[in-house]
């Protein structure tokens, strides 16, 4: 009995292909903001904006560590909106156009001093990632209550990173081509209109999400829990922790590549023409890497596919050291290949964060997704602060001039951010994910439970209405 009504219950029914679409095209918006982020704002900080690399790397990381603990904060008010659109789905409308005007803003380079240019940049950088985890973080919880199904709920996720790796190619091979064009040889302009035509463009791509999904899955219990419960309730979720852990170390390994590849060919390569296409080509292979990634659970499970997956990506990175500066075809082509078993690795993390919202609720009773999103996205800017700052501190430490030919040390250190440092990570990354304890038969179990559970609480609601109407005729 239980058995056939869940196969017709929406939270179980599988998705089509136009909801998996609607999905995947948010991330596109988003990353015209995080690859942007990830790719040029280090390098726009030393070399436009005006700031050292050391003072550019500090404030990255101080405002990343405040703008990282409002990750939770937000998933506890998402998680208790009550609106009857959702909980999730009116942020992607109230918020878009001031995520545009703060990336407008952010990107603007004011006629000030040191000093003054370094407050604007503390102030315009801690208001765009605020507004940003403002609509990020419930479009992330979002794919958590789409559906219960699990090779769905990985279909879907993969939908969205593909559509974030695509967003990646735009953003990396559009902006250094839009800057000179809109400017018209004036840089700082050229950054302001390129964000302007970005965050409409990301804008209109969060009302189609907004049209085209549906949040099915309702918590057992409707009664929110206190903020401080949802919070112990994950200190006590191993699979979360294990999960919090790694995307830390990846994201890290991730940023630390993607700031690095524009000074690697600027300075290292004496290449910076090619910066565009081979950042753009990288995340073509990490879009390639995430739609393969339903085909590859199919013959691995999703921890043994992350382990060696990321094993490959260390082993590359660190062969990377060992290319000749003039032996471009060799850097491009190990790249693609890092992408492309880079590229499952979100999918595959957001996939098993939703299965572990699930373990949670299965444990305690009690369901916060978008505060295990949140707490997940919040080691995912810290591994990003951590990798800008590591970065801004390195060239300082060994004597990085912005646009002047670069000393022997200056440039040994921007391979090694390149390629060994990134590759030893991504080996721990490994390691890290060999903790995670939940077997694909676990998962099965527990959502099995979890469909039982909702449809006798469901049943019993029927009842009580029932009575509640027999005894208003009586």
């Amino acid at each position: 009995m239980t058995n056939t009504t869940s196969s017709t219950s929406p939270a179980a029914q599988r998705l089509g292909l136009g909801e998996k679409v609607g999905y995947g095209v948010g991330d596109i918006g988003f990353n015209f903001y995080w690859a942007n982020i990830s790719a040029f704002l280090l390098i726009f900080y030393t070399d436009v904006f005006g700031i050292s690399a050391a003072a550019a790397g500090t404030m990255m990381l101080i405002t990343k560590i405040i703008d990282a603990f409002t990750d939770p904060m937000m998933g506890a008010i998402a998680d208790r909106t009550r609106t009857r659109f959702g909980k999730f789905r009116p942020y992607l409308l109230w918020l878009a156009l001031p995520l545009a005007g703060a990336g407008v803003l952010t990107y603007t380079t004011p006629d000030l001093d040191a000093d003054g240019k370094l407050i604007w940049a503390y102030g315009t950088y801690s208001l765009l990632m605020l507004i940003y985890t403002g609509i990020n973080i419930p479009y992330s919880a979002l794919s958590g209550v789409i559906t219960a199904n699990s090779q769905d709920r990985t279909t879907l996720v993969s939908f969205r990173f593909i559509g974030g790796f695509t967003g990646g190619i735009l953003v990396t091979y559009l902006t250094p081509k839009l800057v000179p064009l809109l400017g018209q040889g004036d840089d700082v302009l050229g950054w302001q209109l390129t964000m302007g035509l970005f965050g409409v463009a990301a804008a209109l791509l969060f009302l189609v999400t907004f049209a085209t999904t549906r949040e099915r899955i309702q918590p057992v219990s409707t009664v929110p829990a206190p903020v401080w419960q949802d919070i112990r309730d994950l200190a006590g979720n191993k699979p979360w922790l294990v999960l919090f852990c790694l995307a830390l170390v990846i994201m890290i390994t991730i940023t630390m590549r993607a700031s690095s590849a524009v000074y690697y060919f600027k300075y290292y390569l004496q290449q910076p023409q090619l910066v565009g296409e081979f950042l753009s080509s990288y995340m073509l292979a990490l879009a390639l890497g995430a739609a393969s990634t339903p085909l590859m659970t199919r013959f691995l499970a999703k921890k043994t596919l992350m382990m060696l997956l990321m094993s490959l990506a260390g082993v590359m990175s660190l062969a990377l050291y060992f290319v000749p500066p003039d032996n471009i075809t060799l850097v491009f082509a190990l790249n693609l290949a890092i992408g492309f078993v880079l590229g499952p690795k979100s999918p595959l993390a957001f996939s098993m964060y939703a299965d572990s919202a699930d373990y949670n609720e299965w444990r305690t009773g009690r369901r916060a997704t978008a505060m295990t999103f949140s707490a997940a996205t919040f080691s995912q800017k810290l591994g990003g602060a951590l990798a800008s700052a590591t970065i801004g501190w390195v060239l300082a430490l060994l004597g990085y001039v912005a646009n002047a030919e670069q000393n022997a040390g200056s440039q040994q250190g921007i391979l090694w951010l390149m390629s060994l440092i990134p590759g030893i990570v991504a080996l721990l990354a490994a390691a890290v994910m060999w903790c995670y304890p939940l077997s694909e038969a676990q998962v099965t179990a527990l959502q099995q439970e979890l469909t039982a559970r909702r449809e006798a609480a469901n049943d019993k609601d029927s009842s009580v209405s029932d009575t509640d109407i027999s005894g208003s005729k009586t």
